[in-house]
């Protein structure tokens, strides 16, 4: 099996992203996940950007990382000075890192209106300083910017900034898609062209999803004979992003045969991808291929049957080659089958008349507003209730909420709950942030004494959505909350046309769920 070369450009282009901004300790942390991954390259900043870059690389270089080379980016040197006093490679040198990847022009428009030099003295701006960085001891990769836009206007010059770059020692030459506007067919004609040109020097490709092609058009390039592929985890990046590392991975082992990463470490993708996402403290995508919640969820009672009797039916890798699992979604499209395979990986019953039960209280419920899709705790609740075997962990007596805001603009909100456990009475007060954070609080500390184990769990997510718009103010509200413990995510949902009480029920939910959720 052939090598590819992973080069993972996340807390660089990644952080270019609208929305996305890491801290050094969140760039540290990445770092060292992408390296566990196995990844061959991480890119860790443009270096004469700004101080937490320049910092980043030297606490980086205190982590030990064992599979990955730390890389520097930075620019050819400026037409107006001698390279060997160019503020943007000698940032690269201080970083200390082993290899430094620095972007080129090649396309003859960028050239005359943006770097305002001559075609001919843009050549020997790259090849000076691909050759600085290489007589300093370091592995260049020369990143040929608009490499597609240029070779389309003008191909001719857009070799001849490759070979002087080779010429001067680039280890690997690196096609760019920087605007994003190729397609596939386009990438995989030039990169061939690239390829035969340059015989044995690496080719490698950059390409970002403007037009929606930037996985498509990396393996392309690979298919074509590149052999060194950037991206970023989750496809963040420039405008559209970047091709998504978490697609472009299993997309080069189980679709071309290429060696990409070891099984175990492909199935680190998923925890890789939400893990990015909560340390940017970004919403997950849950359409991403391979990856995404979404990715292996399925809906329709056609193809829950299907799957069922034959796994390949409408999945086209098994999903925990990366990590991910399948899901069977209940709503009020579904059929029985959805219900009967819920019931056969909760390791319930298989009774089809019981499943015909819960399918048409899911129905009812979902014609009130409710929806279970995000919410597995809540459907696994209701199931235990259509079989009669939900016992109540506890009994609410009532619960009153009280909201102040004084004339200094301070808000204090308390929330009274009191709840019937066994056989006493608990009558306790929370503060909060907000209603439903208080709400939350008293709850906890009125059930903590009788079932210490909600203590290892916590909301993550909260959403409102109104169910019945037009009724204005009056409307009914859903409410979807996310909690977690050490172990598993869940989801739990209650509707009303009160905010609090539509949260009150989601709450709830969630407690019971983790109070009767087996121990590991």
């Amino acid at each position: 099996m052939t090598k590819i070369a992973l080069y993972d450009t996340t807390l660089r282009d990644g952080m270019q992203a609208e929305g996305v901004s890491f801290s050094l300790e969140d760039k540290l942390s990445i770092a060292k996940w992408l390296d566990g991954l196995g990844l061959h390259y991480i890119e860790g900043g443009y270096a004469a950007s700004n101080p937490k870059e320049r910092q980043f690389f030297q606490e980086v270089a205190k982590l030990g990382l064992a599979n990955a080379r730390i890389v520097a980016f930075g620019s050819t040197r400026r037409a107006d000075g001698p390279v060997d006093a160019d503020a943007s490679l000698n940032a690269i040198l201080a970083c200390k890192t082993p290899a430094a990847t620095i972007v080129g022009k090649t396309w003859d428009l960028h050239v005359r209106d943006v770097l305002g030099c001559t075609l001919d003295e843009n050549l020997i701006l790259c090849a000076e300083s691909v050759r600085y960085l290489k007589q300093k001891g370091l592995e260049a990769i020369f990143d040929a910017e608009h490499f597609f836009d240029g070779y389309k206007e003008n191909p001719d010059y857009a070799l001849k900034v490759l070979t002087a770059a080779a010429e001067a020692g680039a280890d690997v030459l690196v096609l760019c898609d920087t605007n994003g506007g190729s397609l596939p067919e386009q990438v995989f004609e030039i990169t061939h062209r690239v390829c035969q040109t340059f015989g044995s020097l690496t080719v490698g490709i950059h390409t970002h999803n403007d037009g929606d092609c930037a996985t498509a058009n990396a393996l392309a390039a690979v298919r074509a004979g590149a052999r060194h592929v950037q991206g970023t985890i989750n496809g963040l990046g420039e405008r559209c992003g970047n091709a998504n590392l978490c697609a472009v991975i299993p997309g080069l082992a189980f679709k071309m045969g290429f060696e990409a990463l070891p099984p175990e470490k492909m199935r680190m993708l998923t925890e890789t991808s939400r893990y990015v996402f909560e340390v940017g403290n970004l919403t997950p995508a849950m359409n991403l291929p391979y990856v995404g919640g979404s990715a292996f969820a399925h809906k329709a009672g056609l193809h829950v049957d299907a799957l069922r009797k034959n796994r390949r039916s409408y999945e086209h890798i098994d999903p925990k080659l990366v990590g991910n699992e399948r899901r069977f979604l209940i709503s009020e499209l579904s059929g029985k089958s959805n219900v009967l395979a819920e019931l056969e990986k909760a390791k319930l019953t298989q009774d089809k008349a019981l499943a015909k039960k819960i399918l048409a209280r899911v129905q009812e419920l979902e014609n009130a507003g409710y929806q279970f899709e995000a919410a597995n705790a809540s459907f696994d609740l209701l199931t235990k209730k259509v079989m009669g075997t939900f016992r109540p962990s506890f009994e609410l007596l009532k619960y009153h909420v009280n909201v102040e805001r004084h004339r200094t603009g301070e808000t204090i909100t308390e929330a009274t709950v009191k709840l019937k456990v066994g056989d006493h009475v608990e009558h306790v007060v929370g503060e909060g942030d907000g209603p439903v954070n208080a709400l939350d609080a008293a709850l906890r500390r009125s059930l903590e004494t009788s079932y210490p184990v909600i203590r290892e769990m916590h909301l993550i997510d909260y959403k409102v959505r109104v169910v019945n718009a037009r009724e204005g103010t009056a409307a009914r509200v859903r409410v979807v909350i996310e909690s977690r413990d050490k172990q598993s995510i869940w989801g739990t949902v209650g509707v009303s046309e009160n905010v609090i009480d539509a949260s009150w029920l989601a709450l709830v939910d969630s407690v019971e769920y983790k109070i009767q959720k087996p121990v590991p």
